[in-house]
């Protein structure tokens, strides 16, 4: 069975209820106990009903209205990871890594020509509260990555595979742009441009380094080496829930050529691929230790794609399994 977090199921309910639906006047599904350990999910059909018991009850365009109030927040450790990307691509790289480890719940997928960008939202509406539910998730996604960029980007167009409602207003409002129903696949279209934009947070956590490294380069002294490792640290950790950052990528962020980096880091006796694999472990511990998240998205954010693989190697580092670490 496919699940949903709960935080987003209370978002849709709590909102509707803002814009004057009745509970004592609707049916609302009853919500399954959630488990006393690990996330906090409701059934997927659950949710979906919900989203049809408010469209018949509000006006259309409650799935893009409710997507406009969405906050990273809402999605759990997979929003907590949109936090710390470096440009506004990298949502969907995260996203497509998370749901291909955790659930597949939604299946995301960019493809870029030509200028463009695509990114496809593969999620078969089998129900009306899938096709509402994927409007929301495209409406979310447009104020998410305006609120990562602190920007006005948006879509250039829209496109659902599901028949368009009666009145197209709150479409309009949200996406501002031509928004198409009844094509071949569920896609937002933004300029390949904007989806590099730089977000706010990778440009407050290096800017200060930066203006170290432009004095050191001017003056002759050096940022001390401890820094430069704690800052290399950072920004291995802030890219882990994409995959393995390269060498290059992280250099680049620091205003170094690969070989400065790799000088640099010889100076504290490690290498690129120890100070990764130190960061993995820490990260790992940390998480074990001091949250309830699952083992999976624990993998996830340390930059592994399949648990399987995660649970060898923190047996290797450690000599136990992630399960019995979290125990003792």
């Amino acid at each position: 069975m496919n699940f949903i977090a709960i935080t987003l199921y209370h978002k849709v309910l709590n909102h509707a209820l803002r814009e004057g639906m009745s509970l004592e006047a609707t049916a609302i599904p009853a919500i399954p106990q959630p488990p006393a350990k690990g996330p906090h999910v409701v059934p997927a059909d659950t949710f979906f009903e919900l989203h049809e018991i408010v469209d018949k009850a509000l006006e259309p365009g409650f799935a893009v209205r409710v997507g406009q109030v969405m906050e990273m927040d809402d999605y759990g450790v997979l929003g907590m990871s949109w936090k710390t990307c470096s440009m506004a691509r990298e949502i969907f790289e995260r996203s497509e890594r998370y749901f291909s480890l955790l659930t597949n719940t939604y299946v995301f997928k960019m493809e870029d020509a030509g200028g463009f960008s695509k990114i496809y939202l593969y999620r078969e509406a089998y129900r009306r509260g899938v096709a509402l539910s994927n409007e929301a998730t495209f409406s979310a996604t447009v104020k998410v990555l305006q609120m990562m960029t602190q920007t006005a980007i948006g879509p250039v167009s829209v496109s659902f595979r599901h028949d368009p409602p009666r009145d197209l207003k709150s479409h309009h409002a949200c996406f501002n742009c031509p928004v198409h129903f009844n094509q071949d696949a569920n896609f937002l279209c933004y300029k390949t441009a904007d989806l590099n934009t730089p977000t706010a947070k990778a440009d407050l956590s290096i800017n200060k380094f930066l203006l170290e490294r432009i004095e050191e380069e001017a003056k002759g002294i050096q940022v001390n080496p401890n820094k430069l490792v704690g800052e290399v640290k950072n920004l291995i950790k802030n890219a882990l829930p994409s995959g393995i950052p390269s060498k290059e990528k992280i250099g680049r962020q620091l205003g170094m050529s690969n070989r400065t980096l790799t000088r640099r880091l010889s100076e504290t006796g490690l290498t690129f691929r120890a100070l990764i694999e130190r960061t993995q472990q820490e990260i790992s511990k940390d998480l074990l230790s001091h949250s309830s998240q699952s083992v999976s998205e624990i993998a996830f954010q340390a930059g592994f794609s399949e648990q399987s693989a995660f649970n060898r190697a923190f047996k290797r580092w450690t000599g136990k399994s992630p399960t019995t670490f979290r125990q003792n």
